[in-house]
């Protein structure tokens, strides 16, 4: 969720006219309208119950995709399907749960499916299964994502698994007295295990401010570009109700605001205008400013799905091992999506250009990121069940 349009002076100013009446006559239908937009139930309700459901039961093909559904995706879009038979597990792609010109080459939803698959597999053997993974095996459906056989095995647990249900996005403030060791982003490269794939990290103070420049640009052209912006605006949940029927999009609380910006945000509602003002200024004045390092995902080929797959996998996979570890990271997407936006509509390469100068040789970036200790809890996001996501 990228952070609410209300900032403190805002909601001082709001709350400094509020009070004299809230005394005599508002008390009462604010506090009404409180509950009804959730802000005494965060992270309860249908909305959320699948985190509580990836426990390990062996035997369970089901529970695999329990698993599964839980994985990091772009814009909480949860784009895919599943088909659970004896002897496999079938995932598919949803292209209905697009992002429209946000991600014009389909490039975040293979990445969302390759975390999807990622978590699939990490729930076999806990669950009493080996996994054999073929990728794109039906050449005449675009959709059949990945084909994970499955073999019965004597259960073994992990910390990957044990961290699925933990793994939330941290678009909070990060630590800056409390870096990052440079053994630890090497032993999360180390995960990155695709050919095609290479994670690069942005250390120094230099990289670090050109990657955050870059970025800070790159929201800012989203924001202006009318097409990006709504197709972005569309995935945003502010309705208590929506987000229970739904349980899926963008919502408050996992932002990273403060609980008083949470509430208000649930009472007063957000234009895109505002919402927008309030992702440039946590990108600016939170994200960016308190990272410990950046790091992008770069591929060979940035339009080869079974790349984009891999490379889904291994972002996922490196989430699972920073929870473990007790760190958080959280997408930073914006140069790719003008990169792509760029491509598709024949812009001029600006970001194209820009993002190449930070990259060795040819590799295109396909995953960016920080990565840091986080200063509060990250929190849920809603989620459809696996139930409900079954062919």
């Amino acid at each position: 969720m990228r952070p609410g349009a209300l900032d403190r002076r805002q909601f001082l100013g709001i709350a400094g006219l509020g009070l004299g009446t809230l005394a005599v006559a508002g008390a009462a239908g604010l506090t009404w309208r409180a509950v009804d937009g959730g802000v005494f139930a965060t992270g309860t309700g249908p909305a959320y119950a699948a985190w509580d459901e990836s426990q390990a039961r062996a035997g369970d093909r089901l529970a695999l995709v329990r698993a599964a559904v839980l994985a990091a995706n772009a814009h909480n879009t949860q784009p895919w399907t599943f088909r659970v038979a004896d002897s496999h597990i079938d995932l598919f792609a949803d292209g209905a749960r697009s992002i429209g010109a946000m991600d014009p080459l389909s490039r975040e939803l293979d990445i969302s499916l390759g975390c999807c698959l990622e978590n699939l597999v990490q729930a076999g053997l806990p669950n009493g299964f080996t996994t054999t993974v073929t990728v794109l095996p039906d050449s005449a459906d675009a959709a059949h994502v990945a084909r994970v056989d499955l073999t019965s095995t004597t259960p073994v647990g992990s910390a990957m698994f044990d961290a699925l249900a933990s793994r939330h996005t941290n678009r909070g403030a990060y630590d800056t007295a409390r870096p990052v060791a440079g053994a630890r982003l090497a032993a999360l490269a180390a995960l990155v295990d695709a050919p095609a794939t290479q994670l690069v990290w942005f250390t120094s103070a230099h990289d670090k401010e050109a990657f955050g420049a870059l970025t800070i640009g790159a929201t800012k052209a989203i924001i202006a570009d009318e097409e990006q912006a709504a197709d972005d605006f569309a995935w945003y949940r502010t309705d208590w109700q929506e987000i229970q029927e739904r349980k899926d999009g963008i919502t408050i609380d996992p932002s990273g605001q403060s609980p008083v910006i949470r509430a208000l945000s649930k009472i007063v509602p957000v234009s895109r205008d505002q919402n927008n003002d309030g992702w440039l200024r946590g990108t600016r004045d939170t994200q960016i400013p308190t990272a410990a390092a950046f790091g992008a995902l770069v591929v060979d080929d940035p339009l080869d799905r079974v790349q984009r797959l891999n490379a889904g996998r291994s972002w996922q996979r490196m989430q699972l091992s920073a929870t473990s570890l007790g760190l958080a990271m959280q997408p930073l997407c914006q140069v790719p999506e003008r990169i792509d936006r760029e491509r598709s509509a024949g812009f001029e390469p600006e970001f194209t250009t820009a993002m190449a100068g930070l990259l060795p040789g040819q590799r295109k970036p396909v995953m960016t990121f920080r990565i840091g200790y986080p200063t509060s809890a990250g929190l849920l996001s809603p989620r459809r069940p696996a139930e409900s996501v079954l062919r």
